[in-house]
């Protein structure tokens, strides 16, 4: 085990007590928690015990007794966020999906690297181990060559305009805050995609409430996604190969279980999870293993993965006519 980091919290809301609430259960060392005011840096800081609470984003990064910045602000604040963070001396764990577009995660993934400092998407299901599992078994060659993914996410959110979810000033819809689950998914198991066909539908605000994307690689290989905010679908995933296939079970990019299936129908193997709390300590597991090792490049999920997934995203809003204010 490496020497814990110290980290800081930037922002409040509902993830950043997911995440904050998996660091303390698994004895991660937290120390301070910025937000724009200061009764909300207080009342956070006492549910979880967080010695300092700063009323704004700038006195957080300033900290010298922080290494790490966890970054959990609407998208289109992430980079201003990340980059405050590492112009104050600081690795940065940024929510996803990282950006609002792919020019904000270049510059973010440049200042990084010009002050030497690590920085990473939080995308916690790369890092959960079920899903190491699944790279293990597609590695052996369990299920023979990699043929297609399909992949759901769609939930039932809040149809409140006014909620963060339905805004599209704060890059709300279904593409960043629920489709970047399964297109990482496609990138962790083919790359690249050479080709990419997107449709969508959209809320009364211009939010997106649905995305399906098919994604076509070399190989004879072809990912599925479905992404929705209006309505609660399975949230499974299946990986087929030429021998066998893997279905991941409800929810798939949370800890949950899965089984590999022979062509002829026969369980090859059954796998469960077992984590303590939701998972997402894993990603910071990852964070500090990166920074004990020196390495800022990233490895389950490099820094340049991050950066080409969010032009991924800009290719699917191009062809779905989806433009975020401001842009």
């Amino acid at each position: 085990m490496t020497e814990r980091l110290r980290w800081g919290i930037l922002a409040t809301g509902g993830i950043a007590h997911a995440f904050t609430s998996d660091l303390t259960l698994n004895g991660f060392d937290v120390r301070a928690v910025g937000s724009r005011n200061q009764r909300s840096a207080d009342a956070f800081a006492a549910e979880f015990g967080i010695p300092t609470a700063y009323g704004s984003y700038e006195q957080l990064a300033a900290d010298p007794e922080i290494d790490v910045i966890y970054i959990s602000t609407p998208h289109p604040f992430h980079a201003e966020g990340a980059m405050l963070a590492l112009e104050g001396g600081k690795h940065v764990l940024v929510e996803k999906a990282f950006t609002l577009n792919q020019a904000e995660a270049r510059r973010v993934a440049d200042l990084a690297a010009a002050k030497g400092l690590l920085v990473l998407e939080a995308m916690w299901t790369r890092y959960l181990p079920h899903m190491v599992r699944i790279r293990e078994i597609i590695a052996e060659g369990t299920i023979g060559d990699l043929r297609t993914l399909i992949a759901d996410h769609t939930q039932k959110l809040p149809d409140d305009p006014s909620h963060r979810l339905n805004a599209l000033e704060l890059g709300g819809g279904a593409l960043l805050d629920l489709g970047i689950y399964p297109i990482s998914f496609a990138w962790d198991l083919f790359g690249a995609p050479s080709t990419i066909q997107a449709t969508a539908t959209f809320k009364p605000t211009g939010a997106d409430a649905q995305v399906a994307t098919i994604f076509g690689y070399e190989g004879s290989r072809i990912a599925l996604t479905l992404s929705a905010s209006d309505a609660r679908g399975p949230d499974t995933a299946t990986v087929v190969g030429t021998e066998a296939r893997i279905d991941i079970d409800d929810v798939w990019y949370t800890p949950t279980t899965f089984r590999v299936v022979s062509h002829d129908g026969s369980v090859l193997e059954e796998y469960r999870s077992e984590v303590n709390g939701r998972g997402m300590y894993f990603q910071a597991e990852a964070l500090e293993r990166l920074v004990a090792e020196g390495n800022l490049a990233g490895d389950i999920l490099p820094i340049e993965e991050t950066v080409a997934i969010m032009g991924t995203l800009d290719a699917i809003r191009e062809q779905i006519g989806l433009r975020y204010p401001g842009e």
